[in-house]
């Protein structure tokens, strides 16, 4: 898999989870560490979400976006975070 790949997976894994995950709190703390996982499982090793806490309301505008299939925000996102 390429990183650009691996960009598109997770940014798309990630929205997919947080709209289908049942409860309200709690869903981002276990849809990064699913985030950790699959990076770490692709060699990247751990992400820096900070960059996510500094632009949150981007942040939260790129998960609604992703409810119509607009992953490119959340890409984007993604890209600054991998190693």
């Amino acid at each position: 898999m390429t990183d650009e790949e691996l960009v598109s997976f997770l940014a798309q894994s990630h929205v997919e989870f947080i709209l289908i995950h049942p409860f309200r709190e709690g869903n981002g703390r276990v849809s990064r560490l699913l985030m950790d996982f699959l990076c770490s499982k692709a060699g990247k090793g751990t992400l820096d979400y900070s960059l996510w806490d500094e632009y949150k309301d981007f942040y939260i505008k790129s998960i609604q976006a992703g409810v119509n299939r607009d992953y490119q925000h959340i890409e984007k996102l993604v890209r600054g975070i991998i190693k």
